[in-house]
């Protein structure tokens, strides 16, 4: 037998099962400190750039702080899902600089809404087929801590988009499909 008599074999259990027990008591209280730490930087950036913007009329969805816009209003009562796949054109835009770092001009990716960052997911059906909508999406709900190296090289970011990038966008809303 490979590990010897039975003693061994159930020292060998009970040594996994304490690792096991032991593993499952640490907490990840750091990292939800500093998600909540960011939260708070997040919702502050948004807030004060709704308020030197005052004449953007902008709503939030649910308690996400994902807010939108609708810049020009589209048609139709389309049924969103997760499966559902959309047309857009887009700009995004750090909302703190205002530094452009993605547009797709005449290409129109097609795109499932399950594939995409959080505050899209929300916020692409508040549009309706042919509306343009703008979102304000706190870094919880776009790349999060996450830097994101490729994006943005096209558009002078010499290291990509940054961690915890509170983002704006437009994007217009050219098909649905379900």
């Amino acid at each position: 037998m490979p590990f010897g008599s039975d003693m061994n074999k159930a020292a060998l259990i009970i040594l996994f099962l304490a690792c096991f027990v032991a593993g499952c008591g640490k907490s990840n209280d750091s990292g939800v400190a500093a998600y909540n730490a960011q939260k708070v930087i997040d919702d502050k950036i948004v807030a004060d750039y709704l308020a030197a913007n005052p004449t953007l009329k902008a709503t939030k969805i649910d308690t996400s702080g994902v807010y939108y816009v609708t810049v020009t209003p589209g048609s139709g009562n389309d049924l969103f899902t997760r499966s559902t796949r959309v047309v857009i054109g887009y700009t995004g835009r750090l909302l703190t600089t205002g530094k452009l770092f993605a547009q797709t001009n005449d290409f129109h990716p097609e795109v499932a809404l399950q594939t995409i960052i959080l505050g899209w997911q929300l916020g692409i059906p508040k549009a309706k087929r042919g509306g343009v909508v703008r979102l304000l999406v706190p870094s919880r709900y776009a790349y999060g801590p996450a830097a994101q190296p490729q994006l943005g090289l096209a558009f002078d970011f010499k290291n990509g988009l940054p961690a915890n990038a509170v983002l704006d966008f437009e994007i217009e809303l050219f098909d649905i499909k379900n």
